[in-house]
């Protein structure tokens, strides 16, 4: 009995893991906020 590989559930499953990873990444990969001047915004918006 010969063995067949299912080439294209294959690359399915390796393209869904991939995408899971990346999405993280992207999501993980956002700059830290840095400490903001609140009176200094509201004084932009006010002019």
């Amino acid at each position: 009995m010969a063995v067949t590989r299912l080439k294209r559930k294959g690359r399915k499953n390796r393209a869904v893991a991939n995408n899971k990873q990346n999405a993280i990444k992207i999501l993980t990969a956002r700059p830290e906020i840095k400490k903001v001047d609140v009176e200094e915004l509201k004084a932009e918006f006010s002019k």
